[in-house]
């Protein structure tokens, strides 16, 4: 079966806001349908991929009872993993709404911004931190926030640079009432 979004998960979860997907090792994952990931596997490659051949899990004819899946995306709405989950519910409707190709060009947009912030503004204990803000934080409000952060930053101080993102994100999340950390 041909993949064609290796960078979208099979349960809907988008890989390229992952700390995974932006490790500089070689236990980097390149998405949950990368060849390494799908020869470890999850339920839902088993299931949907391996067994069923279907890219994603709303393809299904069963995906309206899948208690498989619905428990997992009950899950992700009160716990993350290593990954957040807080807009697994939000990403499925959008795709549904919207298709695949939409939600591609939206994570792509919100995997930009986060390079940058890793780029600019990571003093090296940031990556999960902004992972996280691009996950949950609106595009707009991502790109506000960087362009405040660069106009605020004076200097060559990653941690001052760091510091001052790290401010700018928080207030939005008080606004706007976010989550910027994992729920465990």
């Amino acid at each position: 079966m041909e993949i064609k979004c290796p960078e979208i998960g099979i349960c809907g979860l988008s890989c390229r806001l992952c700390p995974n997907y932006h490790m500089n090792t070689k236990s980097q994952c390149l998405g949950c349908k990368s060849d390494g990931r799908m020869a470890v596997g999850c339920p839902f490659i088993t299931c949907g991929i391996k067994k069923k051949e279907l890219e994603f899990c709303w393809d299904c004819k069963e995906s309206e009872t899948c208690e498989k899946w619905e428990k997992h995306r009950e899950l992700g709405k009160k716990r993350d993993s290593f990954k957040c989950y807080q807009k697994l519910e939000d990403d499925i409707a959008f795709i549904r709404k919207n298709g695949v190709t939409e939600f591609e060009m939206s994570q792509k947009a919100r995997e930009q911004l986060l390079k940058e912030m890793l780029q600019e503004f990571n003093e090296g204990r940031s990556k999960r931190y902004y992972c996280i803000a691009s996950t949950v934080l609106e595009i707009e409000e991502l790109k506000e926030a960087l362009d405040e952060a660069k106009k605020n930053s004076k200097g060559p101080d990653i941690k001052e640079r760091s510091r001052s993102l790290h401010s700018i994100l928080d207030e939005i999340a008080t606004q706007k009432n976010y989550y910027l950390k994992l729920r465990k």
